[in-house]
């Protein structure tokens, strides 16, 4: 029965977060949701941008905090350690939700582009983005990265078995092509306002810290197969390095922030 409750409290906390990926493409892109990112100015602009960035705050502590390892080992001994990848994802997931409920526009027009072609790939290249997001979380095991494999493997008997260290092809180009699709969905806009900047320009400088946690947890779990891949591969853009045969069928980096 414990296990049985275990799996549908990860379904549920899976589906919680599916609705609200959804629910962030149409708020950051302006479309089909009654409290968008960008809109007209609601209140004073000294209470909007306080506001926001305390929104974001509370995303970025618990986001970060929960994922790193030395409070997995104390939230384990409350926790049971089957769903405590699924409590994660759900609290994401309500943070996000508290983000789109009370987010403020300000409504200062920062540049809008006109020309349709110009437009038209600045819109492919946000798809592009999102795009990238979800299929790489595939690439790296879906299932284990929302905690839904911790729960069902219980469910039927068999014994949780960690996701392989390795670099599926996007990975062989950037460490963290993740979050490299997150900036492109974050940037890409032909409209940009003065709240789109600053939840563009706060995501990416949380992304490019909580990298620097991130790999230190990676380098402790993992040693010298991900210094290695560390040293080889660049961490958002493509440039500069390549990824060594030796090292690309090991090194994977993490999504789990």
């Amino acid at each position: 029965m414990k296990r049985l409750l275990f799996f549908v409290y990860g379904a549920a906390a899976y589906l919680i977060f599916l609705a609200t990926f959804l629910y962030a493409i149409a708020f950051v892109g302006g479309f089909a949701v009654p409290r968008r990112l960008d809109g007209p100015l609601e209140t004073s602009l000294p209470a909007a941008l306080a506001i926001d960035c305390a929104l974001l705050a509370i995303f970025a502590v618990q986001h970060s905090v929960m994922a790193r390892r030395w409070f997995k080992e104390r939230w384990t001994q409350i926790v049971p350690w089957a769903i405590e990848r699924s409590t994660y994802v759900l609290c994401a997931s309500l943070a996000l939700l508290l983000l789109f409920w009370r987010w403020r526009p300000i409504g200062v027009e920062i540049w809008t582009v006109d020309d349709p072609i110009a437009r038209f790939v600045l819109w492919t290249w946000f798809a592009a983005g999102w795009a990238t997001v979800l299929t790489v979380t595939f690439l790296i095991n879906h299932f284990d990265l929302f905690g839904l494999r911790q729960v069902w493997l219980p469910l039927i008997g068999r014994p949780y078995t960690r996701v392989p260290f390795r670099t599926p092809l996007p990975y062989r180009y950037v460490r963290h092509p993740l979050y490299l699709g997150f900036l492109l969905a974050f940037w890409m806009t032909p409209t940009m306002t003065a709240a789109h900047l600053v939840f563009a320009i706060a995501t990416t400088a949380y992304i490019v810290l909580a990298i620097q946690f991130e790999e230190k947890d990676l380098v402790a779990e993992h040693g010298t197969a991900y210094e290695r891949y560390r040293r080889s591969v660049p961490m958002l853009l493509p440039i500069g390095r390549s990824v060594p045969t030796s090292i690309s069928s090991r090194a994977r980096s993490s999504a789990g922030l």
